[in-house]
């Protein structure tokens, strides 16, 4: 989503590291690109403005003028104002005393109310709630026959007492009010703590709309009112969320389609505008592609900074405690690790996600942005199911593997021998690295992850590690070699001449070039003659 704008404020950085001091003009002209940056992504220039004005006036102040390193010093200012403009501090949903919790969802059509309420039921559920989902769409055709099929691939009840309409043609007859009221007293009688009313949309902000928004949330009296907004709208965020705050006054946003490839003005944008807390991102179209909103990561994120600890949430939630124990002693002791403990950690990976978009949480991968768009996810599966091909003794025991067992191998997985020799080099890599981290050493270098190539300029920065004497020894030691070995030749040669001075002996059956063993079998070379006066001198 925020591509674009990383790139280009990543650039614009990159131009003041080499600058011991900053001038106005300097924080001018840095200035100037941010702004045009921004515009670029779509935010809203009363943003822009606000947010380019505080940059500004910081970075003339005695806290850049005074600082050693006033290049790192501007783009924390601007880490701290993009946090700002993000809503400052995250917020978690608010939970109501007495249960059952009540949330509303309000949104134009086609900005992914449905679904993001299977999401948001499925993030409660997790967390030990029990959600109760309510059809209260019934507007938009088959909109109840898409909740109830999220709600059950979430594991979560929809209460839908009435089915909506099934085509444009056909008039909606319902009242999504005693719909919404309706819901509420189920979840009251079956004990649900917490309800999600999904409500209707329209394709554009009008009375209608705004009528039945403000009529369901009298009836109801919900704790939370979530606006959910396209996060790929760009400019037309601003008027839309103000339009939804005069008519249904809502609490907080959550923004859906932040996985999408528009420039992400709406993100930068609702939240300042309208004093209202981004509570909730949806981040794919998977119903786990679902996150709290935090303003301080997603500024990292921005800034090309990583996400790390939203990538540590992930893997607790992913990983086993008790395997992840025993793997952690597996790499103390570097032995035993087998292609069973691989296997188990390419699965526990899969549970995290997508593979680009971990990587992408990762400080400075933007750089490497080009190589991690290349990254096939279906490696993953080709590497599964490799090892899935192989028989339990062999993934305990790989050093069995031999030519014919690996083209077995290949051929049960659907691959080539190729792939199933690579894998297993790269499988005896990693096995060395478990060895000498157990013996705490560094990490060895590594190639490129699996589908991605090699990472640009990777092979430079190794040989730059090397350094330039670990080269000039390996040179001296070939010189060395070549003259013992060339000082070994000619003293053979001078020693054949003796035994030489008559015929030549024939050459012993099957050697090459006619050079034999002398038949006393003292170890002395036969040469043609005339050789020798290519060897004095």
């Amino acid at each position: 989503m925020f591509a674009t704008l990383s790139d280009r404020l990543t650039s614009t950085f990159k131009n003041l590291r080499t600058k011991g001091r900053l001038s106005e003009a300097d924080i001018d002209a840095t200035v100037r690109e941010i702004r045009r940056a921004l515009l670029d992504a779509d935010v809203a220039v009363p943003v822009v403005r606000e947010f380019t004005a505080a940059v500004r006036e910081r970075a003339l102040s005695a806290e850049v003028s005074g600082a050693l390193n006033p290049a790192q010093q501007v783009v924390k200012i601007v880490n701290e104002e993009l946090v700002a403009i993000l809503g400052g501090q995250h917020r978690a949903l608010r939970l109501a005393k007495t249960p059952p919790t009540v949330i509303m969802l309000a949104g134009l059509q086609g900005a992914g109310k449905t679904t993001l309420a299977g999401k948001l039921a499925l993030h409660l559920r997790g967390q030990g709630h029990t959600p109760l989902l309510v059809a209260a769409d019934l507007q938009r055709p088959n909109a109840v026959t898409q909740l109830t099929v999220v709600g059950e691939r979430a594991g979560v009840p929809v209460h839908a007492p009435h089915p909506g309409v099934a085509s444009e043609a056909e008039i909606a007859t319902g009242d999504p009010v005693a719909v919404a009221a309706s819901g509420i007293q189920e979840a009251k009688d079956r004990q649900h703590d917490v309800v999600i009313v999904d409500t209707a949309g329209r394709l554009g902000v009008d009375a209608e709309l705004m009528q039945q928004a403000a009529d369901i949330r009298a009836a109801i009296n919900p704790d939370e009112v979530l606006f959910v907004i396209d996060a790929m709208i760009g400019q037309d965020a601003v008027a839309t969320a103000s339009a939804f705050l005069d008519g249904v006054d809502f609490t907080g946003v959550v923004l859906s389609k932040l996985d999408g490839d528009a420039r992400g003005g709406a993100a930068l944008s609702v939240a300042k505008v309208t004093g209202r807390p981004i509570l909730f991102a949806s981040t794919g179209e998977k119903l786990t592609d679902f996150e709290p909103f935090y303003p301080d990561r997603m500024a990292s994120r921005i800034l090309d900074m990583g996400d790390v600890l939203s990538l540590i949430e992930q893997a607790e939630k992913a990983f086993d405690a008790d395997e992840a124990a025993a793997m952690a002693a597996k790499m103390a002791t570097g032995e035993g690790f087998s292609l069973e403990d691989f296997l188990v950690q390419m699965q526990q990976l899969r549970k995290m996600g997508s593979m680009k978009k971990m990587l992408g949480m990762l400080p400075g991968m933007g750089q490497m942005r080009e190589a991690i768009d290349n990254f096939d996810e279906r490696e993953v599966d080709r590497v599964e199911a490799i090892v899935r091909a192989m028989t339990p003794q062999e993934r305990r025991e790989p050093k069995v593997l031999n030519g014919s067992r690996r083209a077995r191998i290949a051929r049960g997985a659907g691959v080539t021998t190729s792939d199933v020799n690579q894998l297993m080099t790269r499988f005896e890599a990693a096995q060395k690295m478990m060895k000498q981290m157990g013996r705490g050493g560094g990490l060895p270098g590594m190639g490129g992850l699996p589908g991605m190539g090699s990472m640009p300029g990777a092979g430079k920065r190794a040989g730059a590690r090397q350094g330039g004497s670990k080269a000039k020894k390996n040179r001296a030691t070939a010189r060395r070699a070549s003259i013992q070995s060339m000082k070994a030749a000619k003293k053979a040669a001078l020693d054949a001449e003796q035994p030489a001075a008559g015929k030549p002996a024939p050459a012993a059956p099957g050697s090459a070039f006619g050079l034999g063993q002398a038949k006393g079998g003292d170890g002395t070379v036969d040469l043609p003659p005339d050789f020798e006066k290519f060897l004095r001198g």
